[in-house]
């Protein structure tokens, strides 16, 4: 007998070297987004810090593609940090001018990399939303204002699907050769009480169903169901028991590899990760003559594959080589 479920994961979509790609959302988002840096796969993720709700992500995209500078009217000072309601509180500063560059860092992160885009891997957290009393606009992040000054509420499918209809004949049309892949995070919400979060995941889900059979160049990869459904056992769960572990987050990122990228870009993928782990090993002795055999092999190793495969960028393990060899 068979004790799991296993989650079909094929897909009519693919992934590699040859595509321009963002990923934005939730901190799933950044689990699966670092594990393509570090394949080095042509990805920019979270340009606006970690995103949980579609309205808010929706947004961001919007201010990606028009590459409009963040200005003082969009930032605020509380508990002496300078914020954005729309980005994460990592961009936030005790500096006003540091915290906007952060922000217009980010804006023109987005903006570059959403010219020709290929790719686009929207993770959704949760239907919930904070809408602020004052202009009425949902809130990316409360960054630790006091709760009266928001309204909580609940998107519907119909708003999200209405929101990104909108949004991706929008992009489409800027970008014909998009494809749009969207997952809703395995992540709990369980502040939102046990009920609260399955709703909440419901109406993600179906939102999603529905802009897949609405495309033809939008997509769904079942991250949820492959925690959900198929590990489905708090052993693959962080110690808070909401978020997936280290051993999870591999599993998923192998599925995806195995479903969504070609056999060709997973053994580059391979040799890539080679690469990048020489180059993150710390020697014991780096002053043997062993050692400085290794450094010679392997710059020579990483160039040559460099040139043979321009798509990769590949410059930060070769600047790792030149500068143990000067």
């Amino acid at each position: 007998m068979d004790f799991r479920t296993k989650v079909d994961a094929k897909s009519d979509f693919t992934i590699g070297y040859s595509d321009r790609m963002m990923l934005m959302g939730s901190c799933f988002a950044e689990n699966i987004g670092l594990k393509m840096k570090q394949a080095r796969l042509n990805v920019v993720v979270n340009p606006f810090g970690i995103l949980f709700n579609p309205e808010s992500i929706a947004t961001a995209l919007e201010w990606a593609v028009a590459g409009t500078a963040v200005g003082d009217s969009e930032v605020f000072q509380h508990n002496g940090l300078w914020a954005g309601f729309g980005f994460h509180g990592s961009f936030s500063s005790p500096d006003k001018a540091e915290a906007l560059r952060k922000m217009n860092d980010g804006v023109s992160r987005a903006h570059s990399q959403i010219k020709g885009l290929t790719r686009l891997i929207l993770t959704f957290g949760t239907a919930f939303v904070y809408r602020n009393n004052t202009d009425g606009r949902v809130v990316a992040n409360c960054h630790k204002l006091p709760a009266a000054n928001f309204t909580r509420e609940m998107l519907t499918v119909e708003q999200i699907t209405t929101r990104y209809s909108a949004l991706i004949e929008r992009l489409t049309a800027k970008n014909p050769n998009l494809q749009i892949v969207f997952t809703v995070s395995p992540v709990r919400h369980l502040r939102d009480g046990a009920h609260q979060n399955q709703l909440s995941k419901a109406t993600l889900l179906l939102a999603v169903n529905q802009l897949v059979e609405i495309f033809d160049n939008v997509h769904y990869f079942p991250s949820y169901e492959l925690l959900l459904d198929d590990l489905r056992d708090y052993r693959f769960y962080d110690a808070d028991m909401c978020h997936p572990s280290a051993m999870a987050v591999d599993y998923i990122w192998q599925a995806m590899r195995d479903n969504c990228i070609s056999q060709t870009d997973n053994a580059l993928i391979d040799s890539v990760m080679k690469f990048v782990t020489a180059a993150n090993h710390r020697p014991l002795n780096p002053g043997t003559d062993e050692f400085r055999q290794f450094v010679e092999n392997q710059s020579e190793a990483v160039a040559e594959f460099a040139a043979k495969h321009p798509e990769i960028d590949l410059s930060a393990e070769i600047g790792h080589w030149k500068s143990l060899k000067m």
